[in-house]
């Protein structure tokens, strides 16, 4: 099966050069998305043009896929499924939970010349990045790609209630599958409780376990993807 990857704020693609492998070896084919203005320059990026670009991914797969998405980016996951649902099989939210129709996609921080730029590591101090040493900080840092206003503050619309059909596992890296029960079941995450067959998986790590437990999340996803694959 395609597993569909999506980075989250201030990623690109190589975001998952680490876990791509170790999916593709698993027996699954991992599909990395380059999202309009997360790398590729195109500073005039949308949130429609992302969520174009993760559509395009899902309709060039030979079948159903798994959609992935990290952080902010488990919107556009969702998204997918909105839009979808009889092309996802099962969608992953890494470290995040979508938003709900109506709600900005990214407008958590401040914007500076027309992008979002990686604010430095006051906000994620504590467990969203503490597997994560100086050295490692430092490259993330350097790699952050400012995000386009217009995908920051792009409004998030949901169309379909049979995206409530697509199973979903939310991972949970710096918070506990219980918080995060706790959350959904307090009305904190509308979207997802409504969905019909939600599963919950632990990871520990911080933030981004792609960078600091990247076979662990390929194996995740891999058995994501197993428990729906014909």
């Amino acid at each position: 099966m395609d597993i569909l990857l999506i980075g989250g704020l201030w990623l690109d693609a190589s975001a998952w050069d680490e876990v791509a492998p170790a999916i593709e070896a698993l027996g699954h084919r991992p599909v990395p998305i380059a999202l309009p203005g997360q790398g590729d320059g195109a500073t005039s990026a949308t949130l429609a043009d992302q969520v174009a670009a993760v559509l395009a991914a899902v309709d060039a797969a030979p079948g159903k896929t798994l959609v992935a998405g990290h952080s902010a980016a488990c919107t556009l996951a969702w998204l997918a499924a909105d839009a979808r649902p009889e092309r996802v099989a099962k969608v992953a939210f890494i470290g995040g939970f979508p938003a709900d129709d109506g709600a900005a996609y990214g407008d958590f921080f401040e914007v500076v010349d027309g992008a979002v730029p990686f604010p430095g590591w006051g906000p994620f101090e504590g467990p969203d990045s503490a597997d994560l040493d100086e050295e490692a900080r430092r490259r993330f840092a350097a790699a952050a790609i400012p995000v386009p206003e217009g995908v920051a503050k792009g409004v998030v619309r949901l169309t379909d209630e049979r995206r409530f059909g697509v199973p979903a596992v939310v991972v949970c890296p710096e918070f506990t599958p219980g918080q995060a029960r706790e959350w959904i079941d307090g009305g904190d995450v509308p979207e997802l409780a409504r969905v019909k067959r939600l599963d919950l998986v632990d990871i520990d790590s911080g933030h981004w376990p792609m960078f600091t437990r990247p076979a662990e999340l390929a194996r995740i996803l891999a058995e994501a993807a197993d428990d729906v694959r014909p």
